[in-house]
Formats: structure tokens, sequence, C-alpha cells
């Protein structure tokens, strides 16, 4: 048995609003361009990270609601001709998250990663099927695939800082 001498109180305002501020934080941070020479303006999708993160250790926190504003606001900071298809494709995977929590709540690193691997892949094919489709044409796969593995490889990072806001602010027993 596990002896607790301090816990955070979840139940303030202010705490309840850590996932919704990180997943904004990381809104904004996805829309930060690097520049890689040899490569056209990628960037992280670290608002799928926050996305990922809070659903699967508190979806409570972070209604879909939540979620499809914060799509939105990364396509209207992106400049995106489709605005929604953020949004369509973060409500999509916090959706099939809540039916995969079980397996990734109290696993190791690698374990979540490889399940953030999978969202990731899903998400980029999906996103890359539906442009491509309002589109009218077939695009390129080059940028989506490497912003999936930037994405993967960036994961640990977003992790890590989420996972400190959430010990910080959101302590469960």
């Amino acid at each position: 048995m596990r002896m607790v001498l301090f816990q955070r109180e979840t139940s303030g305002f202010p705490n309840k609003l850590v996932p919704v501020l990180t997943t904004l934080l990381f809104v904004l941070v996805s829309v930060v361009p690097l520049h890689i020479p040899g490569f056209a303006v990628v960037t992280p999708a670290f608002a799928l990270m926050a996305v990922y993160h809070w659903t699967i250790y508190r979806p409570d926190l972070l209604p879909p609601a939540t979620v499809f504003a914060a799509g939105l606001l990364l396509d209207l900071l992106n400049g995106t001709p489709y605005v929604g298809t953020s949004s369509l494709s973060l409500l999509l995977a916090r959706s099939v998250l809540m039916g995969q929590r079980r397996f990734f709540i109290n696993r190791l690193f690698p374990v979540l990663w490889a399940g953030f691997l999978g969202t990731t892949a899903a998400v980029v094919a999906f996103e890359w099927a539906l442009v491509g489709i309002l589109h009218g044409a077939l695009l390129g796969v080059r940028p989506f695939v490497f912003e999936a593995a930037l994405t993967v490889a960036s994961f640990p990072v977003g992790s890590y800082f989420l996972a400190r806001a959430q010990r910080a602010f959101l302590m469960r027993v």
C-alpha cells in the first residue's frame, strides 16, 4: 500500500484549466515553423500530443468542445483553406483513444510512444486523404510522412512537459 502525505486538490477551477491551457499552448507551438533546409515548412503536431495525453490521463478535463475549438484555432492560425479538418482529426483521435485508454494507463513510456506512433500514423493518413478529397487531387505524401516522423520524434519532449504539468497541478491517487 502506498502512503500519500500530500495530495493536490484537483477540484479547484484553476487546476481544471490545466489541460485546456496546455492544449492551447501546444496549438500555438504547433504553428511555429521549423525551417529545415530542403523541406517545406513543416511543424510537429503538438496539438495532437496534448489531445493524446489528456485523453488518456484526464479526459474529463478536456471535453470534445475544447478539442474542437483547439482544432479550429489550429486551422485558423495555419491559414488552412479547409477549416475544420484539424478539428475533425483531433475529435476522431480522441474518440478512438477513449475506447483504448485502458491499454495505456499505467504503462511504460515505450508503450505510450508506440500508441502515439499508431495514432499519429492514422491521423496523418486521414488528413492526407481528407485534404486530397477536398482539394480534388491526389496530394504528395512526402510532407505528410515527414510531419508524422517529426511529430513522433518530438513526442518525448511534449510528453515530458505535459506530464510535468499534470504532476504539478492534477495529481490523483
